[in-house]
């Protein structure tokens, strides 16, 4: 593993003229022979710097000597004479023109980077089209892999990208990458105390200068490769554990350890690690299965006094061979071993101003009444040895104060011991931007609206019966001028009833909506709290063309310090985001939260939360960091090296950790109690172990509804750390996961495929849908049902589980409550811009939405949760944006008037995630046919209103078990002749419906009139459903049924429902 010689001779050479074009560097000697050349060829002077240029040569292993002569390519030498060098000792020299000289150091440059971590990059095809650096750990703010720091300027080496790094930087961790394609497949990592600078070639690990080669991964302290699994055992690497003879655990309480050749330097102590042939015991390998591979050293036993002594400082594993050499150097990870010591922690007390910092020297509470100013009192708090909480008697005159904590730890992220100041994790109340928590009591009356204590919500819905709209608070009213204009785009807008928003809201809720999703509402860290800080477009976007790209130019512009963000980045879990407070300064929040939460009750609608717990807005010493400032390096998931994984996008946390596990499901119960949220979506739910959503379900009881984003991914991947809440794991739990399968059968493609056009049932498929693809859908439509059996379009009969869907089984759920079904959300293109791709361009309008309500049907009509993004139902467009996080009001806004369009043709959607799209969004945009008038808009919103009410007003469609569904759920025309594009569903009410005995939906995704004869209805007196006798729609009124034969005839592009009444007998 350890690297011991360099890999690049580099040579330095400056010229008065400063012509370097000619001249090489002709090499020989210990050299890589891919480096030979023929004189007088040799290696350019391509790389730049203070001194002059500079060439490298890469090295044959072990180098001992090398030739080299400054030649011009006609000939002619610099100095006549051969010029040798040891790389093993200098492996980096500098030269004059006509010197003979060759100076093996060089005075010391003025420091032209502060601020700054630069990275020289040099592709030998000279392609650096779309490449970029991602840049994290010593950065000022956390990085996004979309958008990563382009080059500031280009030189004779190549690509010079300038990553601005914090002043207490010791590091900055980088990858240079080409959208999702990396230069390399590791991290790569910038000692700041090294170097502030770095020269890098395409595809090589080691940089040409500085000469980094020295240090491997192995005598690397800033790496933690080490684990401390549990207070009697410390696991390593096998690779590494066979490095050194002996290992040995170094703690200095003082964090002055440093290695100096084989000796240790500063204060310390040792504790001798003694191999366990065995390994993990059978316990350990179960909790961290990641580490069963690893190589177990025993931990000379302490008390708990001792152990947690040695805690609170500088840890490293040191490794020496026979000869006593330090052959390994590791600091450790300490997430296990303070589970262990402080398990006593995880049902204490965590009230206000009560922290849990069990690694900090000291703990502090600054208190004062006017954050920022400079008067503020210091307080010390106490610390409990058995629990590792700090706490100080909060005093009620002290109420409606702010606070922070200063916090005296060992940081890895500086490599020594500093003082943070941060605000608590716990939150309730924040100063404006959340610069300081606030102390507030939940309980105070003035912080509750009228009746709160007695608020009546809507009865309790049974998962499968639940229809849920998502809004985002901010889009739902910012554009709505029926709205007072200090409450747009914020909580109260929801308790202003006589507005189009909220009318529209009611109207859902009358028809049949049960609730509503709002993304993310808690203390998100992407939009400045003041109005008055928010940037906004610095030009009329309205006067741009519909294809233009002037609107996302000026709308991206301010993307960053606008006010819109869809809030995915948590700062403060349990605290309202600011931005969306009439008063962002204090506790308003508070009780505007619970005034939007009182009127959505009273409007019908119960209210599901997206929370996010997976990850954070930054970690290490960033300024939006908290929780790593108090616990360095137990709240987030660190990878093999120490590193903090970032497979969300953000840093990832985990929950798998005692106390972050705690802080999700306190968190969550407080929402759940003191806010009266009756729901929650959980973000990346995957990234959370399967018992950590079970204890947030227990914890809340049966009447609150959990679901979430059940992806398998990332470093958690197929239970390689603990057994996830994907969607195969969650069956039987009762916790619900987002339904993929049926979305991509529906809509075309999948969420991340590159062609925006590829169609699916009802994107345009029509009648030459593959029946594999029914099948897809008809599993979806039994609520994923693992067991669910029905005849395939092979003739076969199958389970839902036996269905492929890339590899996995379509069907995974064990009850229909477990199944989110959706065609939208705010992820990928919302429906109607995904159809806009996708369906022939031709089509017109009324066409065009009748097949948006025709995919809405799949998620109203079939068995578990139906979910759709709110404003689909209204022909909802923004402008064929695909991920519109940061893409500012102009392209969220929800058009409540429609006569103002719905979106669509607002311009070329924002470049970052878009671009590539380009070429077929223009014509799109271009196009005035593609906007719908006013009416459309309505009629649509009027016939999903339909569709809603017949799933309120029709039991079979919510089957609360999946035993339910087996029995009650038929495909009566599956089977290789079926119609492409036409399904046929059939629902028995007997015993459940108190007025129909069958329940008949046709789903005819064709062009053409459908005409399905069903041997199995005749004979049953099939009528429309009364909800769509006088349906909106003069179309679908002419959808008939011929009760002598059991012939359904459908209209092109609709759904159709039908109903055949119980007896007299039955009915009575």
């Amino acid at each position: 593993m350890q690297v011991t010689s360099p890999q690049w001779l580099l040579v330095h050479y400056q010229r008065d003229d400063s012509a370097y074009a000619d001249w090489s560097l002709h090499a020989w000697g210990d050299i890589d022979p891919g480096a030979v050349t023929g004189f007088p060829d040799g290696h350019p002077f391509a790389g730049e710097d203070a001194y002059g240029r500079f060439a490298w040569v890469r090295l044959a292993e072990d180098a001992r000597e090398v030739g080299f002569l400054v030649a011009h390519r006609d000939g002619t030498k610099d100095i006549a004479e051969d010029r040798f060098v040891d790389p093993g000792v200098t492996p980096e020299i500098w030269l004059r023109a006509g010197d003979p000289d060759i100076a093996l150091t060089r005075e010391h440059e003025e420091d032209t980077t502060a601020g700054y971590a630069v990275i020289h990059f040099r592709r030998p095809d000279g392609d650096y089209a779309g490449w970029g650096a991602h840049a994290w750990e010593g950065t000022p703010a956390k990085p996004r892999w979309g958008t990563p720091t382009a080059p500031a300027r280009f030189d004779s080496f190549g690509a010079v990208f300038e990553v601005p790094v914090r002043d207490d930087a010791v590091g900055v961790r980088f990858v240079l990458h080409n959208g999702d394609r990396k230069d390399l497949p590791d991290d790569q990592r910038l000692d700041l105390t090294v170097s502030r600078e770095v020269w890098l070639i395409s595809g090589e690990p080691a940089p040409v200068r500085p000469d980094l080669g020295t240090l491997g991964p192995e005598l690397d302290p800033a790496r933690a490769l080490a684990v401390f699994v549990d207070r009697t055992t410390i696991a390593l690497p096998a690779a590494l554990a066979g490095l050194a003879a002996s290992f040995t655990l170094v703690a200095s309480a003082d964090g002055s350890l440093r290695r100096d050749g084989d000796e240790l330097t500063g204060e310390h102590e040792t504790l001798p690690l003694v191999p366990r042939p065995g390994g993990l015991f059978q316990a350990q390998s179960r909790k961290f299965p990641h580490l069963r591979a690893y190589r177990a050293f025993a931990v000379p036993e302490l008390a708990d006094a001792g152990l947690g002594h040695v805690l609170r400082g500088q840890l490293l594993v040191t490794g020496r061979d026979h000869d006593g050499r330090v052959v390994a150097l590791t600091a450790v990870q300490l997430p296990g071993v303070l589970d262990d010591l402080y398990a006593d922690a995880s049902d204490a007390d965590l009230g206000p101003l009560r922290v849990w910092a069990p690694t900090a020297r000291s703990v502090a509470l600054e208190l004062t009444r006017v954050p920022g100013s400079d008067e503020f009192r210091i307080l010390p708090m106490e610390r409990d040895a058995a629990t590792g909480i700090w706490s100080i008697d909060a005093k009620q005159k002290w109420l409606g104060r702010y606070y922070r904590y200063r916090v005296e730890v060992w940081h890895p992220a500086a490599q020594r011991i500093i003082t943070t100041l941060v605000t608590d994790p716990y939150s309730l109340s924040l100063s404006i931007d959340s610069t300081h928590s606030q102390l507030v009591d939940l309980d105070d009356p003035a912080l509750q609206p009228p009746g709160w204590d007695t608020l009546v919500k809507p009865a309790p819905v049974a998962p499968a019966r639940a229809l849920v709209a998502e809004a985002h608070v901010r889009d739902f009213s910012i554009s709505d001028t029926t709205v007072p204009e200090e409450h747009r785009g914020t909580f109260l807008a929801f308790t202003d009833e006589d507005t189009a928003g909220m009318r529209h809201l009611r109207m859902l809720a009358d028809a049949g909506l049960t609730h509503l999703h709002l993304l993310p509402a808690f203390d998100f860290a992407t939009v400045p709290d003041s109005r008055a800080a928010q940037g906004v477009p610095r030009c009329d976007l309205s006067a741009f063309g519909p294809d233009s790209p002037e609107q996302q130019a000026a709308v991206m512009a301010v993307a960053d310090t606008d006010g819109f963000n869809w809030g995915y980045d948590p700062l403060h879990y349990t605290a309202p985001e600011g931005s969306f407070a009439s008063e962002p300064h204090g506790s308003a929040r508070i009780l505007e939260f619970r005034r939007m939460v009182a009127a959505l009750n009273a409007a019908g609608l119960r209210v599901v939360m997206d929370v996010v717990y997976n990850h954070t807005m930054a970690d290490g010493l960033a300024p939006l960091s908290v929780l790593d400032r108090i616990v360095p390096g137990y709240y987030h998931r660190l990878l093999d090296d120490g590193t903090v994984a970032e497979s969300t996008c953000c840093s990832n946390t985990a929950p798998e950790h005692m106390m972050m596990g705690r802080l999700v499901v306190d968190s969550i119960l407080t929402w759940a109690r003191d806010y009266k949220v009756d729901g929650f979506r959980f973000d990346l739910m995957g990234h959370h172990p399967r018992f950590n959503i079970l204890a947030v379900k227990a914890a809340l009881g049966p009447d609150i509804y959990l679901y979430g984003e059940g992806w398998n991914f990332g470093e958690v991947a197929y239970d390689a750390r603990f057994a996830q809440a994907t969607q195969v794991n969650m069956a039987g739990t009762g916790v619900g996961t987002f339904d993929d399968r049926l979305r991509d059968a529906a809509r075309g493609g999948a969420a991340h495929g590159n062609d925006p056009g590829t169609r699916g049932f009802a994107t345009g498929l029509g009648s030459d849908t593959p029946l594999h693809v029914h099948d897809r859908i008809k599993v979806g439509l039994s609520g994923a049902l693992a067991s669910y059996r029905f005849v395939t379009h092979t003739g076969a009969p199958q389970c839902g589980s036996q269905i492929d869907y890339n590899g996995s089984p379509s069907g995974y759920t064990a009850s229909p409550a477990e199944c989110v079904t959706y065609v939208d959300a705010h992820d990928n293109e919302i429906l109607y811009d995904a159809m806009a791709f996708k369906l022939p361009h031709d089509l017109p309008m009324d066409e065009r939405a009748r097949m948006q309500l025709l995919a809405l049907s799949l998620v109203i009509l079939g068995q578990g949760v139906g979910f759709f993004a709110l404003g689909s139902e209204r022909l909802r467009s923004k402008s064929l944006d695909r991920n519109s996080y940061n893409s500012g009001d102009w392209f969220n806004q929800i058009r409540w008037d429609s006569a103002t369009g719905n979106g669509f043709g607002t311009g070329l959607p924002p470049a970052p995630d878009n671009e590539e799209r380009w070429p077929w969004a223009q014509p799109l945009l271009a196009d005035p046919s593609l906007i719908p008038a006013a009416a459309t808009i309505d009629a649509t919103a009027a016939r999903f209103a339909e569709l809603l009410s017949i799933h309120r007003s029709t039991p079979v469609f919510g089957l609360p078990t999946a035993d339910e569904v087996e029995r009650r759920l038929t495909f009566p025309l599956g089977g290789p002749g079926e119609t492409p594009g036409v399904i046929v569903m059939c629902l028995d009410g007997t015993g459940l419906d108190p007025r129909w005995s069958t329940v008949v939906t046709v789903f005819n995704a064709t062009a053409t009139v459908a005409v399905e004869k069903v041997p199995e209805l005749a004979g049953l007196p099939l009528t429309l459903h009364p909800s769509l006798e006088a349906s909106v729609d003069p179309l679908l009124r002419t959808a008939t049924a011929d009760p002598s034969t059991g012939t359904l005839t459908v209209p092109p592009r609709s759904v159709a429902v039908y109903v055949a009444a119980l007896p007299a007998t039955m009915n009575t």
